[in-house]
């Protein structure tokens, strides 16, 4: 039986992606008598609170991560911001220090903030993107992540570690020289056998301003369609909204957002289902068997990858956002839809990576240079 443990787990605020498949993480947790800390910002931290209000919550410091405008300025908005973004870091090393100190932490979980790390405890990062994508800059880009994964004592992966696998070659080195532990795809949704009550489901998530972008056009182009149609935002905020609109022969129920139990019910009574390309949406797809529609992110290419591999595969159709026309959603009846994996994880032994001594007992800078 392992001993209790003070654990902090901090998902990078990116979209609503990495704090929600961090959800099943932090019940196993609790399941195995551990303490989650929970540490994020924005969105990410909201959504965090709101799923565990129970548990301590700390706010870290803002990437500020926006997309740009247009899709082809996506590398250059991201190099533009890079100085911003390590600065925050900088400002999250000390922050995590801190917060180790002050509550006793014993390990850190990290679904990809890069500041989240000390070297004084074990220490685990969460990523599906072993190689990071980038066009012609993925091998420069690859390198110095794979860099910063190597200081964690663990790296976990939210995938399988053989063929078939969702994430391909985002999540597998050909020659992995790193502690590397494949979790299998993680989602926190049952798949249930239910009623269908809606004819089409659209599920936004993401970064500014191509949320509201998608979002605005979606609801244009959803006039002309028959059914039930349900439309969740992405909207993270204090108090649910929800609001409904009749057009013709359809009926469109709004939400801002909806939590996890609620979520889950939602896609269970759904169809189809209209949403980005993102990887864990594409995990809970998969967990719950459902037929979907994909418009990645502009510019994202790792959204743009998992949305072409998908549609070769004669999984899932995609398209472009510019170029989407509400006629495109006839393709879903082509493709077979995802699936769920059947993978099983050992988290007594997962978890046992924060019963590592950690060996570094010298001061720490307080320039955090680790």
């Amino acid at each position: 039986m392992q001993s209790s443990k003070r654990i902090l787990v901090a998902p990078l605020n990116w979209g609503l992606g990495h704090a929600t498949r961090c959800i099943p993480i932090i019940k196993a947790l609790l399941n195995h008598g551990h303490q989650p800390f929970l540490a994020s910002d924005g969105v990410a931290l909201s959504l965090l609170q709101k799923e565990f209000p129970n548990l301590p919550s700390f706010e870290l410091p803002s990437y500020k991560i926006t997309y740009a405008e247009k899709g082809r300025n996506f590398k250059i908005k991201m190099i533009w911001d890079s100085p911003k973004v390590l600065k925050a870091v900088t400002k999250e090393k000390k922050a995590v220090k801190k917060l180790v100190k002050e509550h006793q932490i014993d390990g850190i979980i990290s679904d990809n903030r890069l500041g989240v790390y000390y070297k004084k405890v074990p220490c685990v990062f969460i990523t599906h993107q072993l190689n990071v994508l980038s066009g012609n800059t993925t091998w420069m880009s690859s390198k110095a992540h794979q860099k910063i994964i190597k200081k964690f004592d663990a790296c976990w992966v939210p995938d399988v570690e053989h063929k078939p696998n969702l994430t391909g070659k985002l999540g597998h080195l050909k020659k992995p020289n790193m502690n590397i532990k494949y979790l299998g795809p993680l989602s926190r949704f049952e798949k249930e056998e239910t009623d269908i009550d809606y004819d089409l489901m659209v599920l936004l998530s993401g970064p500014e301003p191509q949320r509201t972008f998608l979002e605005e056009k979606l609801l244009f182009e959803l006039k002309g369609i028959k059914g039930n149609i349900l439309f969740v935002k992405g909207k993270i905020e204090d108090t649910q909204i929800k609001e409904q609109i009749e057009n013709g022969n359809s009926t469109v129920d709004i939400y801002n957002f909806m939590q996890s139990e609620e979520l889950q019910n939602a896609i269970n009574r759904s169809a189809k289902i209209l949403c980005r390309s993102g990887y864990t949406t594409v995990m809970d797809l998969a967990k719950l068997e459902k037929k979907a529609f994909f418009i990645p992110t502009p510019g994202q290419y790792e959204q743009e990858y998992l949305a072409k591999r998908l549609q070769k595969q004669v999984l899932v159709p995609f398209s472009s956002q510019d170029e989407f026309k509400l006629q495109d959603l006839g393709r879903i009846e082509d493709f077979e839809g995802l699936t769920q994996f059947e993978s099983s994880m050992n988290y007594t032994e997962l978890f046992g990576v924060f019963s590592i001594v950690k060996e570094n007992s010298e001061p720490i800078p307080s320039s955090l240079s680790t």
